[in-house]
């Protein structure tokens, strides 16, 4: 392989591009196949044989593809983006982590808790209310925990969903499936976020300083207001965000 790098440099395109040509086929015919870890940027720039700064160039036009995800501290990753052409993005309704999460989740914890009536509830809820219904989902791989949500519904919406609050699977069933059977549009806006904020006492630390994916999901079954506000927190390392667009 090494011999076929080397040539590379013969071609008359710029390096960095001639060196991300070909990183993009080695990713995609799996010599470096989803989920592994490229080597080092010092080893790579020594087999391409050019220096950091056009290797590194080159890694950013793929990260750019969203091919390959920079972990900081952990060097360079393949992404499962190229694998997944055929799934919705987040322009269709429906559940935003299991369309930007790149790994399996096996697990997920849910607690919940009434909460009075805040200036934040009622700036996000946009409606009057006697109180809200607070829940955290933590979401696990592994026994570990990899990705958390924030949802509030006023406590209102408990009847108008036929909710048991302490029927635990109908309510992760509601926030998880049912509620985007039910709706008829959501908004969606994306932030970048180094730490979980929320109005809540966390029960598990997500987030060690590193940056996640925060996605602001409000759920609309009538017009008027949102039956529900969700928050999703997905690690960087894990997040992968995709909009498919069509005329």
């Amino acid at each position: 392989m090494k011999n076929k790098l080397h040539e590379l440099n013969k071609q008359k395109k710029p390096l960095f591009v001639t060196v991300y040509d070909q990183l993009y086929k080695l990713i995609m015919d799996g010599t470096f196949p989803p989920d592994s870890q490229l080597p080092t940027e010092p080893e790579l720039a020594k087999i391409f044989g050019v220096s950091r700064m056009t290797l590194r160039h080159a890694l950013a036009l793929l990260q750019e593809d969203g091919l390959v995800k920079n972990i900081h501290g952990k060097g360079n990753f393949i992404t499962y983006f190229h694998h997944n052409e055929s799934m919705d993005g987040l322009e269709k309704l429906g559940n935003p982590l299991y369309k930007c999460y790149t790994k399996t989740i096996d697990d997920i914890e849910l607690t919940f808790r009434i909460d009075l009536v805040t200036d934040y509830a009622m700036q996000v809820l946009n409606q009057e209310m006697t109180a809200v219904v607070a829940l955290e989902r933590w979401y696990k791989s592994n026994d570990k925990i990899v990705a958390f949500a924030f949802t509030m519904m006023p406590i209102e919406a408990v009847s108008k969903l036929n909710l048991d609050l302490q029927n635990e699977k109908q309510l992760l069933e509601m926030l998880e499936e049912k509620i985007y059977e039910l709706a008829n549009s959501s908004t969606i806006e994306i932030k970048r976020s180094h730490s979980v904020n929320t109005p809540s006492s966390l029960k598990y630390q997500l987030f060690h300083g590193e940056e996640c994916d925060l996605i602001l999901e409000s759920i609309y079954i009538s017009d008027k207001y949102p039956v529900i506000y969700n928050k999703y927190y997905i690690p960087v390392e894990f997040s992968q965000i995709r909009i498919k667009t069509s005329k």
